[in-house]
């Protein structure tokens, strides 16, 4: 089999790393000393100490984004990776407690597939709806896809370079406050064709319901 050359849009994947933090502080004040108030019989705030915490804290569903490279089956990466090492290659990252991912590709014969599997753990659900809806904004043409997670997204496009052909799938979940995102992609060398629109979007959707079984698994 001769070499080609890879295109440039495949070469390349970051892992930003997103930083998230939180706290929450409560305020309380000693009684009124004034002479005034010592005909006064002050207020019984018994219940009202005894229920008001002193600090209050986000409680977070997931904590921490589990290991990418164990959230699919051997058989899922495999099928959709033909001739991928099932272990994967994780992505360095600043901060894996928050952003981990791992990417699988391999090229068989002149057929090429890339897919990502990431997970991004931020401080509340608030913060990830937020992400969630500002990263759907920046992909027009897709659509939602139900009973996934709290909300999820799936697109597809098409790009051609150099007259070859690769079309890309992106499938974006949210559970709480914890965001999933699947990228899978390819082409074909020799006919300069890309696989159908059909075959990437399922082959994206499947990798994501696996993915966020074992973000939902890794904190049950």
């Amino acid at each position: 089999m001769r070499s080609l050359p890879l295109p440039l849009a495949l070469t390349a994947r970051l892992a930003p790393v997103a930083v998230l933090a939180t706290a929450g502080w409560a305020l309380s004040s000693g009684p009124d000393t004034s002479p005034a108030a010592k005909d006064k019989t002050p207020p019984d705030t018994t219940d009202q100490s005894a229920s008001a915490p002193a600090t209050e804290a986000v409680t977070k569903t997931y904590a921490a984004a589990p290991a990418p490279c164990e959230s699919l089956a051997g058989k899922t990466v495999t099928s959709l990776v033909p001739g991928a090492k099932a272990a994967g290659k994780e992505i360095p990252s600043t901060d894996t407690g928050v952003r981990r991912t791992c990417s699988w590709n391999a090229l068989k014969g002149y057929d090429y597939r890339w897919l990502d599997v990431s997970f991004e753990v931020m401080a509340s659900d608030e913060a990830a709806l937020k992400s969630y809806k500002e990263r759907v904004a920046d992909r027009s043409g897709g659509g939602e896809v139900p009973g996934l997670g709290d909300a999820a997204y799936s697109v597809v496009n098409l790009t051609t370079e150099d007259k070859q052909q690769t079309r890309e799938g992106t499938v974006l979940v949210r559970a709480a406050n914890a965001l999933v995102m699947i990228t899978y992609n390819g082409s074909d060398f020799e006919s300069k064709k890309a696989p159908s629109t059909e075959t990437i979007n399922k082959g994206a959707i499947k990798a994501a319901k696996e993915a966020v079984a074992a973000l939902q698994g890794g904190q049950g």
